[in-house]
């Protein structure tokens, strides 16, 4: 089979590996970028298209591991000009909840912040380091004033990334909730990908919301 390129944001990769290997797609290689580009979405267009032209001639197909994931369809316009599919959604909560059932969490509460594992075992460095909580608290309020939930979309069952989520909302002093995911819609992408299938349509896009 011919060799196959994912190229994808690094707060997926643990996921993307574990459905690569389970599978025993040894056909397949990943590419990850730096999963700090989350708060500099602006930028994830540009570094999406160089990964994408390096890879020309290289990869038999390519498939790009991002939902929209705050560029404001600015991805989709370099993804449509380079010919390479996404994964469906505006970000990785929507495709790992599945769009319907995180379009019933948003619709229950709009007002509220989402943590997958990736984001749980970051939380100190990407959420209280980066917006400067860490050094003062008082911010925490001005940035999370209205939300009134923290959610923690689980993508395995592990004890101890619960407690740290529930230490991550009682630090925000919002209400917790915790629903296991798995893979979700990331699993059923990859697989359409193997098949040569195209991906599920692209969701309405939203703001990465950090």
């Amino acid at each position: 089979m011919a060799p196959a390129l994912i190229i994808a944001c690094g707060a997926i990769a643990r996921e993307l590996k574990a459905v690569i290997d389970a599978n025993g797609w040894r056909h397949m290689q990943l590419q990850c970028l730096p999963a700090d580009l989350h708060n500099r979405p602006e930028r994830i267009p540009a570094a999406v298209r160089e990964k994408i032209r390096a890879a020309r001639g290289h990869f038999g197909r390519i498939l790009v591991a991002y939902a929209d994931c705050g560029t404001g369809g600015l991805l989709d316009r370099v993804l449509e000009d380079e010919g390479v599919e996404r994964l469906p959604g505006a970000h990785c909560y929507e495709f790992f909840a599945g769009t319907p059932a995180f379009a019933a969490l948003a619709d229950a509460e709009p007002g509220s912040f989402y943590l997958t594992d990736f984001l749980v075992r970051h939380f100190e460095r990407l959420v209280l380091r980066e917006l400067g909580i860490e050094r003062h608290p008082e911010l925490a309020a001005q940035y999370f004033g209205n939300y009134r939930r923290l959610v923690y979309l689980a993508q395995h069952v592990d004890g101890e990334l619960l407690a740290q989520a529930r230490a991550a909302a009682a630090r925000l002093e919002l209400a917790f909730e915790y629903r296991y995911t798995g893979y979700g819609d990331l699993e059923r992408s990859l697989v359409r990908f193997h098949r040569g299938a195209a991906p599920a349509p692209n969701a309405e896009r939203s703001e990465w919301q950090s």
